[in-house]
């Protein structure tokens, strides 16, 4: 069993390093040797400990410091590097890049974390400002997560296939999300996978692509407290249950929709519905659209559909099959099977649609 952790950091210049952190940098001795011509010393400060050690050649780290007083890099003399950043970052917002993106269901998928597998459904990730994962647990049974939350503007979860067990924090006991459920994650709630079906399907939509998930060992889930309508950096936790959700009029005549809550959750920002067909097809319903949004993607959840979007490809969509559409360029939806369903996600929740 180990008993400690230290950081080695060789140095040419022991003592003018050692002055540097100590007398600086707000780190302490907590052990020192030689007596009579200190060489070596362990130093602890910020969370880390460094062991120091004279040598002829060095071997520099960088060290980041999380701090309440951020600033310059600091270089010590003997050439390891101290970044102070921050204590609370944000995510960082690419500009974004739309495109037309189709994904088939038969594309290989990644392992990705606690053992998940991964399919990206937005390759090119709109410049970096969008992310579309199709997540399965092949196995089933517990899932080795733990207690943590993400940087991020936007994230939702869908169940597409299966059930899967979550607790999230100030949201009461466990709870079990079967197909056709979903949930808002609002920014920074902690929250835990604890155990899936076999062959468990999500669909994960984030914003930004790349954002940090950041474990929380000191918090237990569930917690004591209780607050479903609880504010969480404009957001608010939505768990929405499909079974005997009503259905309106979708955008496109034909077609229904039941909305998943989450644009109330966020203010406007993103909306997420499941749309289905309800009547036979029409002209009205095959007329071409465009609508003004950041970002929107359709997923087949069951069936088939046809989407045309101006200046690319017809394509069949089934089962799995994915595409965005970039706000502006003409497109629709055409030929249903009767059993087709579509998540529907998009930024901002309300928007205008006209015919092209």
């Amino acid at each position: 069993m180990a008993h400690d952790a230290q950081v080695m950091v060789g140095t040419t210049r022991f003592a003018d390093d050692l002055t540097m952190l100590t007398e600086q940098l707000g780190f302490r001795v907590d052990l020192i040797f030689p007596a009579d011509a200190p060489s070596t010393a362990v130093v602890s400060g910020h969370g880390v400990r460094l062991r120091l050690e004279q040598r002829d050649e060095p071997s520099p780290v960088i060290l980041r410091l999380i701090t309440d007083e951020p600033g310059e890099a600091v270089r010590l003399p003997g050439g390891s590097s101290i970044e102070r950043r921050p204590a609370t970052t944000s995510y960082e917002l690419p500009d974004n890049r739309p495109a037309v993106v189709i994904t088939r269901n038969t594309e290989e998928s990644g392992i990705g974390r606690a053992g998940m597998r991964y399919r990206d459904l937005i390759p090119d990730r709109w410049g970096g400002r969008f992310i579309s994962s199709h997540i399965t647990i092949p196995d089933g049974g517990p899932v080795p997560d733990y207690v943590h939350f993400h940087k991020i503007r936007f994230q939702m979860i869908f169940v597409k296939t299966g059930w899967v067990h979550l607790v999230y924090e100030d949201q009461g006991s466990p709870f079990v999300l079967h197909a056709g459920d979903c949930v808002l994650q609002p920014p920074e709630i902690r929250h835990r996978v604890l155990e899936s079906s076999p062959g468990l399907e999500v669909i994960e939509i984030g914003c930004p692509a790349e954002h940090e998930t950041i474990a929380d060992w000191s918090m237990e889930l569930p917690t004591r407290t209780m607050a479903p309508d609880r504010d969480f950096t404009g957001q608010r936790f939505v768990r929405h249950v499909a079974e005997g959700a009503p259905y309106l009029p979708w955008r496109i005549d034909g077609w229904e929709y039941r909305d998943t809550g989450i644009g109330a959750a966020t203010g406007g920002l993103a909306g997420a519905r499941v749309a289905r067909p309800a009547a036979a097809t029409t002209d009205d319903a095959n007329r071409w659209r465009a609508h003004d949004t950041e970002f929107a993607q359709l997923v087949v959840l069951t069936g088939h559909t046809t989407v045309e979007v101006e200046g690319h490809p017809t394509a069949r969509l089934g089962d799995g099959d994915s595409v965005t559409i970039p706000g502006g360029l003409p497109y629709r939806i055409v030929d249903p099977t009767p059993d087709a369903e579509l998540l529907d996600v998009t930024l901002p929740d309300t928007f205008d649609v006209r015919d092209v």
